[in-house]
């Protein structure tokens, strides 16, 4: 695709949980697309979040902006329904609707104890990945879906963790990823008569801003976390699903993959592109000869 062609210039999207990670690479892909975003999150500059990270959605909003496109970032708790209301109004008075709406909110690595059976594990902390990772997306989708209705061709992605419905580990940490799977699919059955594609996106192993913290390693020599995990030296970054997430909204023909689960290592095959550092990741193909 050619540097100059924004294909989603006029398209409003909103990207929750754009802070870091998948959904800060989807919003920087999706801007420099043409489309204007808005980063929601829940860590500014000024204030932070309770997973005191120090990424921030003003971060996020320039990295759109040095890619030649616009963003608004806006502080917003998705797990208040007041706060996401007040998100809604701010996003149809703006621009009077939304085309893309990208549910990536997690909030979950810090409470998820591998190794636990389901009732070993904390129960409060169980509950609060679903209230995070799952309640989030049905706030956020319930309110903000009205603003798609009008506008045919959209796209809404659920932002999860495999294509399948198989157990992931713990049992908290898979009902949520697997949550994500179904509603997409659901959302898919009711937004089909709109016109508007409802779809599962997964990364591979993502080499995200806490992944590399966790190993000791930055994006430079990033190689070196393998020696650690061997894994990871199949890793991909947050611009990887990014830019599948962004070429999926530009597709005329989204909506015959609307439903379903999709990965970015597909997505790369069917659309060509390739990773930040020019390296074309397929953790399907990696994982299948690992045997995982």
């Amino acid at each position: 695709m050619p540097a100059t062609d924004k294909p989603l210039t006029g398209k409003i999207a909103l990207v929750a949980g754009a802070t870091r990670g998948a959904g800060r690479g989807i919003a920087v892909e999706l801007g420099a697309l043409g489309a204007h975003v808005y980063a929601t999150g829940r860590t500014t500059r000024e204030q932070a979040s309770d997973l005191n990270r120090r990424e921030t959605l003003e971060e996020t909003a320039e990295l759109i902006e040095a890619r030649g496109g616009t963003a608004s970032a806006i502080r917003t708790d998705h797990s208040d329904l007041e706060q996401v209301r007040h998100l809604a109004e701010t996003i149809r008075t703006e621009h009077g609707g939304l085309d893309i709406l990208v549910n990536d909110i997690w909030g979950g690595d810090d409470l998820t104890k591998w190794g636990q059976k389901l009732w070993e594990h904390s129960l409060e902390d169980g509950l609060l990945i679903q209230r995070r990772a799952v309640h989030t997306h049905l706030i956020t989708s319930h309110t903000l879906l009205p603003l798609m209705l009008e506008r045919p061709g959209g796209l809404v992605l659920e932002i999860t963790d495999g294509v399948d419905y198989k157990f992931r580990g713990n049992v908290f940490y898979s009902l949520a990823k697997v949550s994500g799977i179904h509603l997409a699919a659901a959302m898919a059955e009711e937004l089909r008569p709109h016109e508007i594609a409802a779809i599962a996106l997964t990364p591979g192993f993502l080499r995200s801003e806490a992944m590399l913290d966790l190993f000791g390693v930055t994006e430079q020599n990033w190689r070196d976390g393998a020696k650690i995990e061997p894994h990871f030296i199949a890793s991909e970054t947050p611009a990887y699903v990014g830019q599948a997430a962004a070429r999926l909204a530009a597709d005329p023909e989204v909506m015959t993959f609307t439903g379903r689960a999709l990965s970015s290592w597909e997505l790369s095959d069917r659309y060509g592109f390739v990773d930040a550092d020019g390296a074309r990741p397929h953790w399907g193909r990696y994982a299948e000869s690992q045997g995982l």
